[in-house]
């Protein structure tokens, strides 16, 4: 019989909907967002609790990671296993967690970024407080227990952890369409703002401030913008703004250096690189001339980054400068994004320990609740015991008169006593009026007989008194909740006492950083810059005693100001803007430096055609000439920008600029072609345009001809040029009409 296949017809967008959005919450619950109850991520979870089952506790000897994230691999977490690792090296690193959940042993990286060396290296075991706060109640069925990956392993729904993890570790996770990133927080004022809320569950976000005072970074710095923490605490979201800690020392000499000793938590790893690399920046780009040098001499001791500074500076501006310009003063973006009742939410300070609190009674619920229930059996037993050594004869009796166990079981708990043989009327009768429970009687049964001893009856007695006192207190604890507020706040006290770290982190209002740039002590110097490209600056008084050489030596010789700019027009149409400041400024025989190092101006792309002061070219017009013979005048003020390369003209396709140069009047211009074609017309007739036009036509030209040369002559001024062996005078050139063919020559 044939089986016709089924097809379902559905709308693609409809598939690719769910899909998504199945992905999408796979990745939110189930990888990137901690859970509010334990503040952990799932892969944290089970590791963890991986390391817990493997007996890798604080107080055994370390294990190979490569173990660990193996186990938890298989059995728990079925994901990469540098994944696994990532998550149980940033749990060991002290600098990273408020309050480290692994005890690594080996290289775990370090804060200057370096990474950890490969699992097979390192070791690893559970800190002492993670067995005490995170995992010690597992057995007494506090939390849920879920099927793994492929159901052959059991694993916890969440951790029985009874400190809020999530606010005192924090948490960073990227997940489909939303992120979390939770500052950590210090470990006795999270305790402290957990009580108060307990006391008070009614506690405003003002009044919990007053108990966590704000962040606490494992890196210290300071936190400037105090005032914005209410508002951050009482949404969830914010920015925080954090700096490195800085100290002044005074050397020899009157000098002084900056220390830095404490980096913003943002800075760790590759951002201390970049944080000296921006320094340097600072130096070669001229924002300051105050450093000399910088060195990082951190070690395991701690965080120390020296800047020395030549003498006479101002520190106190140049840490203004180092906090505006680099990330010695960074933000913090707070979203306080956890998963809660199954579903990602946003949540307050106040909300986070609310959910907390509620978790840790349901977590003292279920325990007692197991407790009183093993005490009750205990006192069943017991009781049955002490019942027992008060008839022993008659137990010992019916042993001996019993065919089987069956017999003597039935005749302790329902008084049966027909199958056994007793030595007496009496005890028949006192037989079948015995009553013990099923425990009871098989606890007789197995009764050994160094417990009839008089001591051990006494032991017995206490502790069924111990019981009955544990009982009537787990009673206590389920009915009362005021007592059981009281449990679990000594037991938080006890934490407290036990691993309480003084706060590293300062909070303050700051205000903002403004540096004061030095007022430059304006001079003229004379801009100097010879046929290779190398340029240099030097007084007045240097190039006149040098006039003559400097004139012959150099292909540009310009006076200008040290404040002012220079221009720099090449043949694709580009003007680069030249800071004079940035041009080295010494002696006559000084090499000096290339200009492509100081500007966007590349001599392997593109050839210099014009150089010039900006302050002379805003007092003058200049005409643009190009290969296709297009013209136009432009004013030198429209120069006057503030971008460091500009376009100066517009250029069709394949052309080219061969003449900039400024007008003075009564200039006539030479066009000479590639077919030595020569047209000469008053400069003064070619309009003026903006430098974003193309221009307008200066000559006809040929199909297969271009412009070879532009010349602009004074008036009454003269030059030959050279064609073909033959002398030709420009200045005794007729002059014509623009956009005509000109004359052969």
């Amino acid at each position: 019989m044939e089986t016709k296949d089924q097809i379902i017809q559905t709308e693609y967008s409809e598939i690719m909907q769910k899909s998504y959005i199945d992905y999408a919450m796979s990745v939110i619950i189930a990888r990137a967002l901690p859970d509010v109850r334990d503040g952990l991520k799932p892969v944290q979870r089970r590791t963890l609790y991986d390391m817990h089952e493997l007996g890798i506790r604080y107080d055994k000897p370390y294990r190979k990671c490569a173990r660990i994230v193996g186990d938890t691999m298989g059995k728990y977490h079925p994901h990469g296993d540098s994944s696994i690792y990532e998550a149980l090296v940033v749990m060991a690193q002290e600098f990273k967690k408020g309050l480290p959940l692994v005890d690594g042993h080996g290289n775990f990286g370090s804060i200057e970024g370096d990474g950890a060396a490969a699992m097979r290296y390192t070791e690893a075991r559970l800190q002492k407080i993670t067995q005490e706060a995170y995992l010690s109640d597992l057995d007494k069925d506090v939390v849920d227990f879920v099927p793994n990956f492929d159901e052959t392993e059991k694993e916890p729904e969440v951790l029985p952890v009874k400190v809020p993890n999530l606010l005192i570790n924090g948490a960073e996770g990227i997940a489909v369409g939303m992120a979390t990133s939770i500052p950590p927080h210090n470990f006795a004022e999270v305790i402290d703002g957990v009580k108060a809320y307990m006391k008070n569950p009614d506690i405003t976000t003002l009044e919990m401030m007053k108990y966590i005072k704000g962040p606490d970074f494992p890196t210290g710095g300071i936190v400037t913008n105090q005032d914005d923490l209410l508002s951050i605490y009482e949404t969830g979201m914010g920015k925080i703004k954090i700096r490195g800690k800085v100290e002044i020392e005074q050397m020899k000499g009157g000098k002084e250096r900056i220390v830095i000793t404490e980096i913003p938590y943002t800075m760790i790893g590759a951002n201390i690189g970049k944080f000296l690399n921006d320094v340097y920046s600072l130096v070669e780009s001229k924002k300051t001339n105050d450093i000399v040098d910088i060195s990082n001499q951190s070690s395991k001791e701690g965080i120390r980054i020296v800047i020395e500074l030549r003498k006479g500076a101002d520190a106190q501006n140049l840490c203004n400068l180092l906090y505006k310009k680099t990330k010695l003063e960074d933000t913090f973006g707070v979203n306080m994004l956890a998963v809660a009742h199954g579903r990602p939410e946003t949540l307050g300070i106040v909300p986070v320990i609310r959910h907390h609190v509620n978790f840790q009674y349901e977590l003292a619920t279920r325990k007692y609740t197991t407790l009183l229930a093993k005490e009750l059996d205990k006192k069943e037993i017991q009781e049955g015991l002490i019942r027992a050594c008060d008839v022993i004869d008659l137990i010992i009796e019916i042993l001996r008169g019993s065919k089987n166990v069956k017999d003597a079981k039935s005749c302790l708990t329902k008084g049966r006593t027909e199958n056994i043989k007793f030595k007496s009327e009496k005890s028949k009768k006192q037989a079948e009026r015995l009553r013990f429970t099923e425990r009871q009687a098989s606890a007789i049964l197995e009764m050994r007989l160094y417990k009839l001893i008089g001591l051990e009856i006494d032991a017995l007695m206490k502790e069924h008194e111990t019981t009955l006192a544990n009982i009537a207190r787990y009673e206590d604890i389920l009915t009362n909740r005021t007592t059981m507020a009281k449990v679990i706040m000594k037991e938080l006290d006890a934490f407290k006492k036990e691993y309480r770290r003084e706060r590293r982190t300062e909070i303050a209002n700051v205000e903002e950083a403004v540096y004061e740039e030095k007022k430059i002590e304006e001079m003229d110097v004379v801009f100097l810059m010879d046929r290779f490209g190398y340029a240099k600056t030097v007084d007045v008084q240097t190039y006149e005693r040098n006039k003559e050489a400097a004139d012959a030596e150099n292909r540009y010789v310009l006076s200008c100001k040290n404040t002012g700019k220079i221009c720099i027009f090449t043949n694709m149409g580009q003007m680069h803007l030249l800071k004079v400041m940035d041009v080295p400024f010494g002696k006559f025989r000084d090499k000096g430096m290339p200009i492509d190092n100081m500007s966007n101006y590349d001599s392997s792309k593109e050839n210099l055609v014009y150089l010039a002061g900006l302050e002379e070219l805003c007092t003058h017009k200049l005409i643009f000439g190009t290969k296709t013979a297009m013209l136009k005048q432009v004013d030198g003020k429209e120069f006057d920008v503030a971008k460091r390369t500009t376009a100066a003209t517009k250029l069709a396709e394949g052309d080219e600029v061969l003449l900039v140069q400024p007008l003075l009047g009564g200039e006539t211009l030479i066009m000479q072609s590639e077919k030595d074609m020569f047209l000469r017309v008053e400069a003064g007739s070619i309009p003026e345009k903006k430098k974003g036009a193309i221009g307008v036509r200066g000559m006809k030209l040929a199909t297969d001809d271009r412009l070879s040369a532009i010349y602009l002559l004074e008036e009454g001024g003269s030059y030959n040029v050279t064609v073909k062996d033959k002398e030709i005078a420009l200045n005794r050139l007729h002059i014509g009409n623009r956009d005509t063919k000109g004359v052969k020559r």
